[in-house]
């Protein structure tokens, strides 16, 4: 059961329209115009889910310390943004992080914390680049208490899917593995698609 969940999570994660992305923070606020910007973004929705993945994989102190590199460097790379300090390529990064991430879930990559942490750290960067590229008028504290929020929950999803995919198969902790990469694999080719379109 949680394994259709999850794939279906992908599925209509990949069927999402770029369109919705931006609530209009003069209308809706500035903190659900943060909260929903990662939200409905399938590239940012792909690699937060896969950070929470590759942290559920891994275990131990990686279960914090990935979620946490990636929303404090994101917190970084959103401070450069507003500073108005330019982050050249930074969608092709966004659309990078995608698909290295999961790849790194698929092939269940087992880096040192330091070096995990930085890789994600990097992805986080651009990703809160972004976010702040398109804050618009939204004051600049709500909007990323809501993009914060918005990433820890769906770095949550992923660490919560890895952990469902382990509960399921307890009897044969292997296919717990086999489904968090085949996870891995949906969300690098989502990548490759969205680099693609």
């Amino acid at each position: 059961m949680i394994t259709r969940f999850g794939l279906a999570a992908i599925a209509m994660a990949l069927t999402a329209s770029p369109a919705l992305a931006h609530l209009d923070p003069a209308d809706h606020g500035s903190f659900a115009a943060g909260f929903t910007h990662p939200l409905f973004g399938t590239d940012h929705v792909l690699a937060m889910i896969a950070v929470g993945l590759w942290a559920a994989l891994l275990g131990g102190r990686a279960v914090w310390a990935l979620p946490t590199a990636f929303v404090g460097a994101m917190l970084a790379g959103f401070a450069l943004s507003l500073a108005g300090m330019p982050l050249p390529y930074v969608e092709p990064f966004i659309l990078a992080s995608v698909v290295i991430l999961g790849v790194v879930v698929a092939l269940a990559l087992r880096l040192p914390l330091g070096l995990s942490a930085a890789l994600v750290a990097t992805f986080g960067i651009c990703h809160g680049h972004a976010h702040g590229g398109e804050i618009g008028s939204a004051g600049e504290l709500g909007y990323a208490a809501g993009f914060v929020l918005a990433t820890a929950l769906l770095h949550a999803a992923g660490l919560l899917i890895g952990y469902g995919a382990n509960i399921a198969t307890r009897n044969d902790p292997q296919w717990a593995s086999r489904i968090i990469r085949a996870l891995g694999v949906v969300t690098a080719l989502g990548g490759v698609y969205l680099a693609a379109g």
